[in-house]
C-alpha cells in the first residue's frame, strides 16, 4: 500500500509540473498575440483589444504537449517549449512588454523543469569545491599537516645536530693537526740495494670503462704515467664497450703504450653482467693478479699525478690494520691565470682572481696581466693574496667553471671531500669508499668477498662488509686526483639517481648485519647505522624535498599550521652556511645552490624511497656521460648553427609540476598570507621551471 501511495504522489507531482507549464504556455501565447494586436493597431490605427487569438493559444498547447512529455521521474524537460512558443510571436520593438514576458519565464519554478538531483549543476563549481574543502580541511587536512611538519621538525634537528658534529670535529682536526702521518705510520718507500725493484710491492691499476671514446686516452695515458718501478706495476683496462669502433680505439691505445714497455693489459667480456663492479670482478680472476698485493682503481675520466702511488702504498705497507687509502677528487687544475700565458698559475694570482667580480660570474677566462701586474708585483700585496689563499684555497674543476651547474656540483662534492670523509676517517676510520682514487689492500678486499653487483653502489657495499671485518680507512685531503664533473642535465639526473637509489637500498641490505656484528664497537655501529646511512644518506634527502618543496608551501594554504621560525629560518640557514664553507669562492653563488639542491632533491627522493622499497629502477645503472675536451670543442662548433632541439629532450614534467604547485602557493599567499612565503616560494617555482624547460647545464644538441 505504501508502495501505491508513493506511485500516486509521483504522478501527482508529473502532473503538477506539466499543468505549470501549460499555464505558461499560455501566458506567453497571450503575450504573443497583444504584441500582434498591438502592431496591427498601431499600423490601421485601431483600438488594442486585450482578447487571446485561441488559434495561437491552442496551437501553443498542442506544441508544449509535444515537447514537454515527462518519460520517467528522473528526466527533465526538453526546453524547445519556450522556442515553439515564441516562434508565433511577431519581432516587435524592445518595450516593456517583453520585459513582462521574461518577468514571467523566469517565475517558473526550476522544479517544473529540473528534478531536484539535479539542483547542484547550477551552482559554482568553486563554490562546491569550497565547501568539500571545509568539509574536510579540520578534521583530516590540519591533523594530516601538523603530523608532517612535526615529523620534518624532528628530520631537520636530527641533520642539525649531525652537521654541527662534524662542524666541531673538523674544527679539532684542523687545529690540533690531526693529519694521518701523525696517527699512522708513513715513510717513503726507498730502494734496497739487496733487492733492488723486488723490495716494491707489486701494484694492480684498473680503469673500468664503458664507450668513453671522449675520455679514454686522458685516463690511460694518466695510468701509465704512475711513477713506479715499471716491472712492479700493472694497468689493467677493462673495456665493456659495446660500440666496435670504440673498442678498437681503446685497444690502439693500450698497444702504443705497450710498445713503450708499460705492462698494459687490455680485458673484455661477452657480456656487462653487474656493469662496473662485474668488470672489476671479473678483472680479478686472472692469472696474473695474484702476484698484486694492492690495487687501485680510476674510473675512465680521472687522471692521478704521477706521485699518487708514492703517496698511499705506504701507508698500507706499514699498517696491516689499514685496507683502503682514499684520495680527494680533484675538479681540475683550471687556475684562471692573470698573465696571458696559460702557465701563470701561481697561489696569488688565483686568490686575486677570486675576488674579482668579473671572475665571480665566470664571464672572463683570464685577465691581462698588463691591468694587474702593478699591483701583483707588490711583494706586500703578494704576501696577503697567498696568506688568503691559503685560507680560501680550493681546487678549481676541471669544468666546474663550464656552467653554473657544475659549480652547484663543486660546492656540494667539496663539502663532501672536506668534512664528511675527513671526519669518518679521524674518528671512526670509516667512510664509503668513492668508487676510484684509491687503493686498496686485496687481502681486504678478498676478506670482505670482493665485488658484489646487488646495489648501484658497489663501492659504499664494499667498504661496509670491509670496515666490519675489522679493516681501517685513511682518507688523504691533500691527495687530489683531476676528474670531470657532469655537464649535462641529463647525466648528473643519473648519477644522482644512481648515487641516492643504492645507498638507501645498501642500508635496507645490511642494517641487521651490522647491528648484530661482533668485530666492531657499539660506537661504530651507531655511526654507520645512524649518522652514515640514515641521517646522510636518507633523511636529508627526504626532508630537503618533503619540509621546503611541499610542507611549507602547504602552511599556506593551511594558515592554522604554523612552522616555528627556528625550524624554518634558524636551521636550516645554519645548515647552509655549514655546507657552503667547503667551497668560500662560491659564496657569492649560496642562494642559487641552495634553490638547485631543492630542484635535486626531488629526484633524490624519490630515488631513496625507490631504494628502501627495492622497487622499480632500484639497479639501473646509466654510466655518466661525460664530454671531454673533444666532445667540447665539436660542441662549441657547432654552436654557430641552429640546433636540432627536440621538445621532449628539455621538457621534465616533475619538474614542471612542482613549480606550477610552488608558484599557486606563491600567488595564494600574496593575496591572502601574512607570513610572506611568497618570497621564496616564486624563486622556488621559478628554479623548478628553469630546471623543467632543460635551461640548465650544457645542452648537447641531437645529431
Amino acid at each position: 500500500s505504501n508502495d501505491k501511495v508513493a506511485g500516486c504522489h509521483v504522478v501527482t507531482q508529473q502532473q503538477q509540473q506539466q499543468q505549470q507549464l501549460l499555464s505558461a504556455c499560455d501566458e506567453i501565447a497571450e503575450d504573443a498575440t497583444s504584441d500582434s494586436a498591438a502592431v496591427a493597431a498601431e499600423q490601421t490605427g485601431e483600438a488594442v483589444t486585450s482578447k487571446p487569438n485561441p488559434v495561437l493559444l491552442g496551437v501553443g498547447r498542442r506544441q508544449v504537449k509535444r515537447k514537454a512529455v515527462l518519460r520517467h521521474p528522473g528526466s527533465f524537460c526538453n526546453f524547445s517549449f519556450v522556442h515553439s512558443a515564441s516562434c508565433f510571436a511577431p519581432e516587435i520593438k524592445r518595450g516593456s512588454r517583453r520585459g513582462s514576458r521574461e518577468q514571467k519565464m523566469d517565475r517558473l519554478s526550476s522544479t517544473a523543469i529540473l528534478p531536484e538531483a539535479f539542483q547542484g549543476a547550477r551552482d559554482d563549481i568553486t563554490e562546491q569545491l569550497g565547501v568539500v574543502w571545509q568539509q574536510i580541511k579540520a578534521p583530516v587536512i590540519v591533523p594530516l599537516l601538523r603530523l608532517s611538519v612535526l615529523l620534518c621538525l624532528a628530520m631537520s634537528v636530527m641533520l642539525f645536530v649531525e652537521k654541527v658534529y662534524m662542524a666541531v670535529v673538523i674544527v679539532l682536526v684542523k687545529l690540533f693537526r690531526r693529519r694521518p702521518e701523525t696517527r699512522y705510520k708513513w715513510e717513503p718507500m726507498g730502494d734496497d740495494a739487496e733487492l733492488g725493484n723486488a723490495a716494491y710491492p707489486m701494484v694492480l691499476v684498473q680503469i673500468p670503462m664503458y664507450n668513453e671514446k671522449e675520455v679514454y686516452q686522458l685516463s690511460i695515458g694518466a695510468a701509465c704515467g704512475l711513477s713506479w718501478p715499471s716491472d712492479r706495476i700493472i694497468i689493467q683496462v677493462l673495456d665493456d664497450s659495446t660500440d666496435p669502433a670504440i673498442k678498437e680505439l681503446v685497444q690502439i691505445e693500450c698497444r702504443r703504450w705497450a710498445s713503450k714497455g708499460v705492462n698494459i693489459k687490455y680485458e673484455i667480456r661477452d657480456n656487462r653482467n653487474g656493469y662496473k663492479a662485474g668488470a672489476l670482478k671479473e678483472g680479478m680472476k686472472h692469472s696474473y693478479v695474484k702476484q698484486c698485493d694492492y690495487v687501485a682503481v680510476f674510473d675512465a675520466d680521472f687522471q692521478p699525478e704521477p706521485d699518487f702511488l708514492w703517496r698511499t702504498i705506504p701507508f698500507l705497507v706499514h699498517n696491516p690494520q689499514i685496507g683502503l687509502v682514499q684520495g680527494r677528487w680533484k675538479f681540475g687544475n683550471a687556475f684562471l691565470p692573470l698573465a696571458d700565458t696559460p702557465s701563470s698559475s701561481s697561489p696569488s694570482s688565483l686568490c686575486f682572481v677570486l675576488v674579482l667580480p668579473a671572475h665571480l660570474l665566470c664571464f672572463t677566462p683570464r685577465l691581462r696581466s698588463s691591468e694587474m701586474v702593478p699591483l701583483h708585483q707588490s711583494p706586500c700585496l703578494r704576501r696577503i693574496l697567498d696568506f688568503l689563499t691559503s685560507l680560501c684555497y680550493a681546487c678549481i674543476a676541471v669544468n666546474s667553471n663550464e656552467c653554473l651547474m657544475t659549480r652547484m656540483q663543486e660546492m656540494s662534492l667539496d663539502y663532501h671531500f672536506t668534512v664528511e670523509q675527513e671526519v669518518g676517517s679521524s674518528t671512526y676510520a670509516f667512510f664509503g669508499f668513492n668508487g676510484t682514487a684509491g687503493v686498496w689492500r686485496i687481502a681486504a678486499l678478498n676478506e670482505a668477498g670482493g665485488w658484489k653487483d646487488r646495489t648501484t653502489v658497489e663501492d659504499m657495499d664494499l667498504a661496509v662488509r670491509a670496515s666490519l671485518k675489522g679493516w681501517k680507512f685513511i682518507f688523504l685531503g691533500d691527495l687530489k686526483v683531476k676528474s670531470e664533473l657532469p655537464s649535462t642535465l641529463k647525466a648528473y639526473r643519473y648519477q644522482q639517481h644512481r648515487w641516492s637509489c643504492g645507498p638507501a637500498n645498501l642500508f635496507r641490505k645490511m642494517a641487521m648485519d651490522i647491528a648484530r656484528n661482533k668485530n666492531v664497537t657499539l660506537w661504530t655501529k651507531v655511526h654507520v647505522i645512524y649518522s652514515f646511512f640514515f641521517v646522510r644518506k636518507i633523511v636529508a634527502h627526504i626532508v630537503t624535498f618533503i619540509f621546503y618543496c611541499v610542507v611549507i608551501p602547504a602552511t599556506v594554504l593551511v594558515p592554522e599550521v604554523e612552522v616555528p621560525n627556528w625550524g624554518l629560518v634558524y636551521i636550516p640557514s645554519t645548515i647552509t652556511l655549514l655546507n657552503a664553507v667547503g667551497t668560500p669562492r662560491s659564496l657569492h653563488l649560496l642562494v642559487f645552490w641552495i634553490l638547485f639542491e631543492n630542484v635535486m632533491s626531488l629526484h633524490r627522493t624519490k630515488a631513496t624511497l625507490i631504494g628502501l622499497l627495492e622497487a622499480g629502477r632500484v639497479n639501473e645503472w646509466v654510466v655518466t656521460e661525460k664530454l671531454g675536451d673533444v666532445m667540447k670543442t665539436k660542441v662549441a662548433a657547432k654552436a654557430a648553427r641552429k640546433p636540432r632541439i627536440r621538445i621532449g629532450d628539455r621538457l621534465h614534467l616533475l619538474e614542471l609540476f612542482t613549480g606550477a604547485y610552488l608558484f599557486f602557493c606563491g600567488c595564494y599567499d600574496l593575496s591572502f598570507g601574512k607570513n610572506h612565503y611568497y618570497l621564496y616560494l616564486f624563486l622556488q617555482a621559478i628554479t623548478f621551471f628553469v630546471v623543467g624547460f632543460g635551461y640548465v647545464g650544457t645542452f648537447v644538441p641531437q645529431p
